[in-house]
């Protein structure tokens, strides 16, 4: 089952300083329909304005990624960072039980864009946990790279849930291929670029709920960057 989530079809919102697109319900959004999928519960795909951004506003319990799709971001939080985060660096949080924190897109002239994911955690009450690291571009081009998983493989970030985050960059006409195990269901994510999943064509912030395959094709018609959620 491949059910595609138009990128149009995503709640919406522009305050001016940040333009925001929601593939789950968030904030003022709310669609009963559009909850998450799975332990999945935020795709925002966030453009925060120069020199404006986030003040400081607390979470807990919850695995927060930040994948930064270009510019800048500057972190600060309750654990005493204070980090500037630039492409190809992505930053993990376990806000676990509380964390404060900030971001803000430092820049005096060029826009952040982001992707700031949330997946529920399997266990709750951990003390919160920070990091950040580079996934060069050249790792990704033409293969699924790891970005988070429950035991950290292959450099990626450990997060407290079994769920896999993988990203690739595709030029025009590559393929790549994922095997789902049985039981396991997935999403994915158009960042930028138009490619076809098992057939299916998708553009810029198209998202796909799957479930009950077992292997996922994805082929780009022009240069594209994907992400993919391998989830229970």
């Amino acid at each position: 089952m491949l059910k595609k989530r138009p990128a149009a079809a995503r709640g919406h919102a522009d305050h001016g300083w940040l333009k925001t697109w929601h593939s789950f319900s968030f904030a003022d959004y709310h669609d009963p329909a559009e909850m998450g999928w799975g332990p999945l519960r935020v795709i925002n795909d966030d453009i925060i304005a120069p020199d404006t951004g986030f003040g400081r506003h607390g979470h807990r319990d919850m695995e927060i990624v930040t994948y930064l799709l270009s510019g800048t971001l500057a972190h600060g939080d309750s654990m005493e960072n204070a980090i500037t985060l630039r492409r190809p660096e992505v930053q993990r949080m376990s806000a676990g039980r509380g964390v404060m924190h900030s971001e803000f897109n430092p820049s005096a002239d060029t826009a952040a864009h982001l992707l700031q994911i949330w997946i529920e955690p399997a266990v709750r009450g951990i003390a919160p946990e920070y990091e950040q690291r580079a996934f060069p571009d050249a790792d990704k081009r033409g293969r699924w790279l790891p970005i988070a998983t429950p035991d950290g493989r292959a450099g990626s970030f450990r997060i407290h849930q079994d769920a896999a985050l993988y990203a690739t960059l595709l030029e025009g006409g590559e393929t790549v291929e994922h095997a789902l195990a049985p039981g396991r269901r997935a999403y994915l994510h158009v960042a930028a670029g138009d490619v076809a999943l098992n057939g299916l064509a998708l553009g810029t912030g198209d998202g796909v709920k799957i479930a009950e395959e077992t292997r996922l094709t994805l082929t780009a018609a022009a240069a594209a960057e994907v992400l993919l959620f391998d989830l229970p």
